[in-house]
């Protein structure tokens, strides 16, 4: 129900009249809308915060520092660094991102258009015939006139609740949230291009091994024919050896099929076409040391994870909801304005008598709209639970992730230094093999078997490698990355969201 007051000219009994009718309108509508209320719609939800200190079972060896944001650099050098930067450029994902933080930003230009005055001109005209037995008398009724308007208006919505401050607000939390969410899309695509990488260089490097493998079974193929030949062997033992030739050229058709694959993988990843993959260098791994964490761990983590500032920007959002939706249970004043010309037919269309003014407040009040508010608020406070709700869970999610990447960390680097003892009694046995052939107490035989075992070793100690090179991009994408909230992405303090979403919870006079 709206009531509108316009102070057009009147005697002052009728002016007084009017003034206390809207008085009395008003007053009873204020009264009415008192039985729209909020009362005992409101969150229970709490934020988590992380502990200050850490268990060192969980998270030891807390000496490091953070990543940097070009972490890239010490898994793969310049040639990764510079696909990562290519990507970011070019990536869809990346452009998609983009536009979410546009379409945010307009979100707070619109939300701050709300607060100032709005303007507007219009002009008509229409040509028609009155009715002769209508509310226009004659001389017109009956005859054709051109019924013209030109108006300039005016409007202004008074925010006596803090309806737009809260739309702002949101909308600022909205913007927000974004950047933090295009960062951690730019983390997970450069997480993606290192694993890529990583598995690049494994393909080529497992591929040397099995090209390795397969030059030594010829050999001992050849070796297999000529003892068949002098009845030193039978034929079955050429015929597993040609077994194991065949199974080593399978595998290197899969090395290839998977060198071909990563390659289009990451073309994709760089938003290009299959032939951008052809194009990229063969990967070289840098050295992986010892896994570290930052001294500041976890306490730090909160601004250093770009989907946990995401995550909390999108709370302070949910609560500015829930602060728009508690002013529509209460009035709503606009204030209008109009001036112009008003007349039947040009002629008098600019003479002074068809001026017309006016002006004056449309109060809109609640009444019977308590079902309708109270299910939007309910809405909204449910959306502010998820929200809070996908905080919590994302602050479990980062201590679990930094803590299970630490703990295969340590296992990997224990499997590596026993692999490499493992690989060094393997080349022992080779050299004590080639020295015997040297002078005549074996023949070549046991020399190409310690061969062959020395590649099997160093197989497995390359994927060791690799497995501890993956762990490593793991922890830092646990660890953000290099990411930090600057102070136009820093988080409040979980306590300010949650004691004005209580004090805001209790209905006020209304």
């Amino acid at each position: 129900m709206t009531i509108i007051a316009s102070p057009f000219k009147t005697s002052n009994t009728k002016g007084l009249i009017r003034s206390a009718g809207l008085l009395a309108a008003c007053s009873t509508m204020v009264l009415l809308s008192a039985c729209v209320s909020f009362s005992g719609i409101q969150s229970d939800a709490q934020l988590k915060s992380l502990p200050a200190t850490s268990s060192p079972n969980t998270l030891p060896n807390q000496t490091g520092t953070w990543p940097s944001t070009n972490w890239a650099q010490s898994i793969g050098g310049k040639p990764l660094q510079d696909l990562i930067d290519a990507a970011i450029a070019d990536n869809p994902n990346m452009q998609m991102a983009a536009a979410r933080v546009a379409a945010a930003r307009a979100y707070v230009e619109a939300a701050g258009a709300d607060r100032l005055p709005t303007a507007g001109a219009n002009l008509g005209s229409t040509y028609q015939r009155f009715t002769e037995h209508g509310l226009i008398p004659p001389p017109l009724a009956g005859n054709y006139y051109s019924d013209n308007e030109m108006a300039l208006s005016i409007s202004y919505e008074v925010d006596f609740w803090g309806k737009h401050s809260a739309e702002i607000s949101g909308a600022l939390s909205q913007e927000k949230a974004a950047l933090a969410e295009q960062q951690s899309a730019r983390l997970a695509l450069s997480s993606a291009i290192a694993h890529a990488w990583v598995q690049l260089a494994r393909q080529y490097a497992q591929l040397d091994l099995s090209n390795q493998q397969l030059g030594l079974r010829e050999k001992l193929d050849s070796l297999t024919q000529q003892r068949v030949k002098a009845g030193l062997d039978t034929r079955t033992d050429t015929e597993q050896s040609l077994v194991q030739v065949s199974s080593l050229k399978a595998e290197i058709t899969q090395w290839q099929e998977a060198i071909a694959l990563t390659r289009n993988q990451l073309a994709a990843l760089l938003g290009q076409g299959p032939e951008r993959g052809l194009s990229i260098p063969r990967p070289s791994l840098a050295e992986i040391g010892d896994a570290t964490l930052p001294a500041q761990l976890p306490s730090e983590l909160l601004g250093r994870r770009p989907d946990i500032v995401a995550a909390r920007w999108h709370v302070e959002a949910m609560q500015g909801g829930i602060d728009v939706a508690k002013t529509e249970f209460y009035p709503n004043i606009n204030l209008s304005a109009f001036v112009g010309l008003s007349s039947l037919g040009v002629a008098d269309f600019f003479k002074s008598g068809s001026t017309i003014i006016g002006g004056g407040p449309t109060i809109k009040l609640p009444i019977f709209e308590g079902g309708r508010l109270r299910a939007q608020l309910k809405s909204k406070v449910a959306s502010y639970d998820n929200a809070v709700a996908t905080y919590n869970q994302s602050l479990t999610d980062a201590l679990h992730e930094v803590a299970d990447q630490v703990q295969s960390m340590k296992a990997a680097e224990e499997q590596n230094k026993n692999q490499r003892i493992a690989e060094q009694a393997s080349s022992r046995t080779l050299k004590l093999a080639q020295q015997r052939q040297k002078v005549g107490t074996a023949n070549m035989l046991p020399v190409l078997a310690a061969e062959g075992a020395l590649i099997m070793q160093q197989k497995i100690l390359l994927d060791n490698q690799i497995r501890r090179a993956d762990l490593q991009i793991n922890l830092i994408k646990a660890l953000g990355g290099g990411f930090e909230a600057g102070p136009e992405l820093r988080a409040p303090a979980n306590n300010s969201t949650q004691t004005s979403n209580q004090q805001k919870s209790q209905p006020e006079a209304a």
